[in-house]
């Protein structure tokens, strides 16, 4: 088992008797289903339903006093907090960024020997292993107490991208891209039965609709890594942008129906002049609607 602490992490606590309910009428998951050692994946949006941030989110037992505890990006920390506290108005909540005192542990390949008190598997997909919030100078004993070894930041990312999970500020930009181009809706990100939340209506109908024609999507790289950022190529037509790359395999974020035209007919794809193929190329295929009998 491999342990890395996460250094671009940090942390938002929320509390207060109105937190629970505040926080699920704002962000895309259910926080009513919430509870110590369980998380969720989620995001804040603009109205017009494009994500501000995207985070994990569990509940802290009582022995830390209750409340929620937010995962998200150190340097939007602030602002979360900021944003948050804007929408509180007369709520009962209080909102603290924990980020200089709290942190996050990655733990992946293996079972954690034990269960630290704010330790939860990653909801997004279950080879991503279990996330601790811990101060950094813990980092080592937590790993010896789970058992497992520590490793750089850097070997976290590239099994991060090697299971195709988005970044944000890397694989999309914030404030630009909706829940379904980062495939929050494939990755337990937004729940569809709950109630309200900023920005809802417009994901709402994405999802009823199909209308999401930008994806995230995984791709092989047969030479070096394109830098994050460039333009992704169909022979000279522009399908997509260039995320995250490590270790021969990299995301995303491209137009599925251009990027299955070019396929269809053939074209080779290329970012920054390096040759790459798609690791799953019947993801941008649109499913065809069936007729009702």
């Amino acid at each position: 088992m491999k342990s890395a602490f996460l250094p671009d992490r940090g942390v938002i606590k929320v509390a207060g008797e109105d937190a629970r309910n505040f926080l699920n009428g704002l962000v895309t998951t259910d926080v009513e289903k919430l509870k110590p050692g369980l998380g969720r994946f989620g995001a804040l949006l603009t109205p017009q339903g494009k994500i501000i941030v995207d985070f994990l989110i569990t509940e802290a037992p009582a022995g830390h006093g209750g409340g929620f505890l937010i995962d998200c990006p150190k340097p939007l920390a602030e602002g979360l907090a900021a944003k948050l506290k804007f929408y509180k108005l007369r709520a009962k909540v209080t909102v603290e960024n924990l980020s200089e005192d709290l942190g996050v542990l990655a733990a992946w390949d293996g079972k954690p020997a034990a269960q630290p008190d704010l330790a939860f598997a990653d909801p997004r997909n279950e080879d991503l292993g279990t996330r601790i919030l811990i101060p950094e100078d813990l980092k080592q004993k937590l790993s010896d107490l789970i058992g497992a070894e520590m490793v750089d930041a850097a070997a976290y990312e590239a099994h991060r991208i090697a299971l195709g999970v988005p970044r944000g500020g890397l694989d999309f930009t914030y404030s630009d891209a909706f829940p379904h181009e980062t495939n929050m809706d494939r990755l337990s990100g937004v729940d569809f039965d709950k109630g309200c939340y900023v920005g809802q209506e417009v994901v709402s109908r994405m999802q009823h609709r199909g209308t999401a024609r930008t994806r995230s999507v995984k791709v092989l790289l047969e030479d070096s890594s394109p830098e994050p950022g460039v333009s992704l190529m169909a022979g000279d037509k522009p399908v997509g942008t260039m995320g995250s790359s490590a270790k021969g395999k990299g995301i995303a974020l491209v137009r599925i129906d251009r990027v299955a035209d070019a396929l269809d007919a053939g074209q080779p794809l290329t970012a920054g002049g390096l040759a790459l193929t798609l690791a799953e190329p019947d993801v941008v295929r649109i499913p065809t609607k069936q007729p009702i009998a």
